[in-house]
C-alpha cells in the first residue's frame, strides 16, 4: 500500500477595494483542519468590504475529495459567503470534479467552471 500524502496551500491577495482573489491547491482529501485555516483567512480579507467579490482559482489535480467533516465545513462555507463568491475556477481532470462544480453553483452568487488547464482557468478569472 502506498504512502498517503495530504497538503493544502491558500493564499489571498487583495486585487482592488471590494475584489479578492482565493487561490488554493488541494492534495489527498481535504479536512477540516483545511477549513480552520482558510476561513479565518478570508473572512479576514474581506473584513471591512461592503460589497466582496471573490475570485477562487481551486486547483483540484490532486484533489481525493473531502472528509466528512470538511465537507460540511464546505457547505457552512457556501451558506455563510457564497453570494460574494464572483468567479470559481476549478482546475482538474476527473469527472466527479464537474459534477462537484455544477453542485457548487447552487451555493454561490456567481458562475463556477471547471478547466484542464491552469492559465486558461487564469485568463477566465481576470
Amino acid at each position: 500500500m502506498g504512502e498517503y500524502h495530504h497538503g493544502f496551500s491558500v493564499s489571498i491577495e487583495r486585487t482592488g477595494d471590494e475584489r479578492v482573489l482565493l487561490s488554493m491547491h488541494a492534495r489527498g482529501k481535504l479536512q477540516h483542519e483545511d477549513y480552520e485555516t482558510l476561513v479565518p483567512m478570508l473572512e479576514s480579507a474581506i473584513a471591512g468590504m461592503d460589497h466582496p467579490k471573490v475570485d477562487v482559482l481551486f486547483d483540484m489535480r490532486d484533489l481525493a475529495g473531502w472528509e466528512i467533516r470538511a465537507a460540511w465545513d464546505d457547505l457552512k462555507l457556501g451558506l455563510k459567503h457564497g453570494r460574494q463568491f464572483n468567479r470559481v475556477a476549478m482546475v482538474g481532470d476527473k469527472q466527479w470534479q464537474e459534477v462537484a462544480a455544477k453542485i457548487g453553483t447552487w451555493f454561490i452568487g456567481g458562475e463556477a467552471r471547471v478547466f484542464d488547464d491552469k492559465a486558461e482557468a487564469l485568463a477566465w478569472l481576470s
